[in-house]
């Protein structure tokens, strides 16, 4: 589903914590002005992409910062990215996934130098194809998946890390209107265990599709958190394959408070409402490390070391999305070729917070 409209940038402001509690936050300059919505950590390898066929990456932890373009990628938008590892060839190797804003195309492609040089491995032009996100169970399967075409969810599986891509059949059918929101890059999620999800909204509950057989076959569950043509689920994220997390709202209503937060504890079959953040407003995605969840959103970032129970601000600044990296290093993204680096202060963790 086309994006929502980027919001203007507000002041960064930290949360109102002690100094020694409090997540220090660093912006850090791209060198782009894409509006990112693409991010991927793996080690010291960063990528980020975005608006207009653009993209960043660094090697060395963020220290710097290369950012570029996909030739004859002018018109996409480049909505999530995949990087493949820390070292050697795999350090150097990335898949993303792009898409027409306005509809009507949808292309993947691949580099195995660092972005020196990309090629085209999928395209379809279709007035309804338009891919929302990409996910990797390892190094060599993943999917992608689209709002729907002819009738059915796109769902697309690879099992030689992005080089060739077959569609999925027989989709539990959408719901009238249903589609996902490429807001973030984390609509989609996917374990080693072969267990998977997409977030959907637009029809008239969002939706969890979930798949436990590394993308071969998929079941969906309705959620308690209404849908509309502005609202539904736009991230999701899973501690292991029975701990979820997933938030949304309405973007067209980006700061109204509500409910904007599920969770589930059986893998995706059953989601229960679990409250609304601070600030409130919709969410435009989320990433769950150990005891620390983050949801970054147009009215600002928040994070969560209770299991998602309550929920403080980190910055008031507009990102759209959020990647861990190995140790206590969060990124974000967002807007102008906003980039953010956050060391997080250590948290307790009980077994209750699950």
């Amino acid at each position: 589903m086309r994006p929502p409209l980027p919001l203007l940038l507000t002041l960064l402001s930290a949360a109102p914590l002690a100094a020694q509690d409090t997540p220090a936050l660093a912006v850090i300059k791209s060198g782009s002005e894409a509006e990112f919505r693409g991010l991927h950590v793996a080690g010291d390898v960063i990528w980020a992409s975005g608006s207009g066929g653009r993209y960043a990456v660094s090697t060395d932890g963020g220290a710097s910062w290369r950012a570029d373009s996909i030739p004859g990628a002018g018109g996409m938008f480049l909505v999530d990215v995949h990087g493949f590892g820390t070292a050697g060839s795999d350090a150097r190797r990335a898949v993303v996934v792009a898409t027409r804003f306005e509809g009507g195309e949808a292309r993947i492609y691949v580099t195995d130098d660092g972005g020196a040089s990309w090629r085209q491995v999928w395209r379809l032009a279709h007035p309804d194809v338009f891919l929302d996100g990409l996910a990797f169970f390892d190094d060599r399967r993943g999917f992608a998946f689209s709002d729907p075409v002819d009738g059915a969810f796109l769902v697309l599986r690879t099992e030689d890390g992005g080089e060739t891509w077959t569609r999925v059949d027989a989709l539990p059918p959408p719901l009238e209107g249903e589609a996902a929101f490429a807001a973030s890059g984390t609509n989609a999620v996917a374990l080693a265990s072969g267990h998977g999800w997409f977030a959907t909204g637009g029809g008239a509950a969002a939706r969890v599709f979930g798949t436990g057989d590394f993308g071969i076959t998929w079941s969906v569950a309705e959620t308690p958190l209404p849908g509309g043509a502005s609202a539904g689920l736009f991230g999701i994220a899973f501690a292991d394959s029975l701990h979820g997390i997933a938030v949304g709202g309405d973007y067209r209503e980006p700061q109204r408070a509500g409910p904007n937060l599920l969770r589930t504890t059986d893998g995706g079959v059953t989601w229960a409402l679990a409250g609304s953040t601070e600030p409130p407003g919709v969410k435009y995605g989320v990433a769950w490390r150990g005891e620390w969840m983050v949801a970054p959103a147009p009215a600002g970032t928040s994070y969560s070391i209770d299991g998602g129970r309550t929920w403080r601000p980190l910055t008031s600044t507009s990102y759209n999305t959020a990647a861990f990296a190995a140790d206590v290093t969060l990124w974000l993204a967002g807007v102008n070729g906003g980039l953010a680096k956050v060391t997080l202060p250590p948290a307790e963790r009980d077994a209750d917070r699950r």
